[in-house]
């Protein structure tokens, strides 16, 4: 069951994937994994990995190559979020990776000259980009956002704040969701926000996971941001924000499936070892039937996860069914860290075991990239259950 390879019969991985996914293996042994303890109790990594990620391919993955990417497909998404994964610490995934949520606005809508400006240095690891969306008053209810943005002859002034921000205190680049129109979806508009403008400052967050992911709210005290910082259309920016979630939640159900897996897997190496009653802990079929629990929803949600990516693949926008992949893959991860603690006994509850830390990430799974209540109440409307 612990997942060595990849199938060795897929339809849906080629030699160029495997290869990928040995590179992310020895990218993730040699340069997370050692360090992920220590990286999570200082609350930060280096900028460094930053530049290493970006050697191996990581950062520029599924980014256009006219613009220092490389055109990964999804495929490659699910191996470097479950590679990733391998480490146990997630908030390794979301700071580094702050750029897939950050980017892809400037890449589907923004001008050439933002594109130039911001890609190239962000996908060879120079420059930290991050997304900056959720409010004090709310964040899975974007369209009623409360951050504003006036005109000023050849500025827009903005004034508010953002909170929960992946990557917000260090990140060069931000890219903002704020109102300059009217009340609604067509009233929100994206701007690029640079780091040193006047008026702009954040303050970091304590969190109860995610430790060594740099997160913070962000305030806007009148800053002064040129109009060529405008990302696409003026009160357009609700339909760029959208544009990104499908990739997006299947990235976080990737992670949240491959963080399943390690629970698994640490579960199903622990229960070898241990010696209770006379006998190894694998040798109680209550123990055994927890792990086969556990295989069957990762097995479950890993084969929702690829089928749904190669529809994507394909053209289809199945945006209900991959609502509900989120979910089924966060609860995945419950469910298996919450098992993988109890197998574990008191030592699953010491700081420095993996499934420690995953079991406190669990609810930042199942909050970010949309609430899992929201989740189902998407995709019950686009399945049309409503009355």
């Amino acid at each position: 069951m612990p997942a060595e390879t990849l199938p060795a019969k897929s339809p849906f991985y080629t030699p160029e994937h495997l290869a990928f996914r040995d590179a992310m293996r020895r990218f993730v042994a040699g340069e997370i994994s050692p360090h992920a303890d220590a990286w999570d109790e200082a609350e930060t990594f280096p900028v460094e990995l930053y530049r290493k990620a970006a050697e191996i391919g990581l950062l520029g993955l599924g980014f256009p190559e006219s613009h220092g990417g490389n055109d990964g497909d999804l495929f490659m998404t699910i191996i470097a979020a479950q590679e990733l994964a391998r480490c146990g610490a997630g908030g390794v995934l979301a700071s580094l990776l702050s750029h897939t949520i950050g980017c892809p606005p400037i890449v589907n809508v923004g001008s050439e000259a933002l594109k130039q400006r911001v890609l190239p240095p962000v996908l060879r690891g120079e420059k930290i980009s991050a997304l900056g969306i959720t409010e004090p008053s709310g964040g899975s209810d974007v369209a009623n956002l409360k951050t504003t943005a006036r005109r000023d002859g050849d500025h827009y002034v903005v004034k508010g704040s953002k909170m929960f921000i992946t990557s917000g205190m260090r990140a060069d680049f931000y890219t903002v969701a704020v109102r300059t129109g009217g009340q609604g979806p067509g009233g929100v508009s994206l701007l690029l926000i640079e780091k040193g403008t006047p008026g702009f400052t954040q303050t970091p967050l304590k969190k109860m996971g995610w430790w060594c992911s740099d997160t913070a709210a962000l305030y806007f005290d009148n800053c002064r941001v040129p109009m060529e910082n405008l990302i696409g259309k003026e009160n357009q920016g609700f339909k760029a924000i959208m544009k990104n979630f499908n990739r997006e939640r299947i990235f976080l159900a990737a992670g949240a499936n491959g963080f399943a897996r390690v629970c698994l897997d640490e579960a199903l190496a622990w229960a070898r070892e241990r010696e209770m009653f006379g006998g190894r802990l694998i040798d109680q079929q209550v123990t055994r039937h927890k792990l086969a629990d556990m295989a069957m929803r990762v097995e479950a949600t890993q084969a929702m996860l690829e089928l749904l990516a190669w529809r994507v693949e394909q053209g289809d926008t199945p945006v209900g069914e991959i609502c509900l992949l989120k979910n089924q893959a966060t609860q995945t991860m419950a469910y298996c860290a919450s098992e993988s603690v109890q197998m574990h006994g008191g030592a699953g509850f010491m700081r420095g075991v993996k499934v420690e830390r995953i079991y406190r990430e669990v609810k930042v799974n199942a909050i970010g990239g949309g609430a899992e209540e929201v989740m189902r109440d998407l995709a019950a409307r686009q399945f049309g259950f409503y009355a």
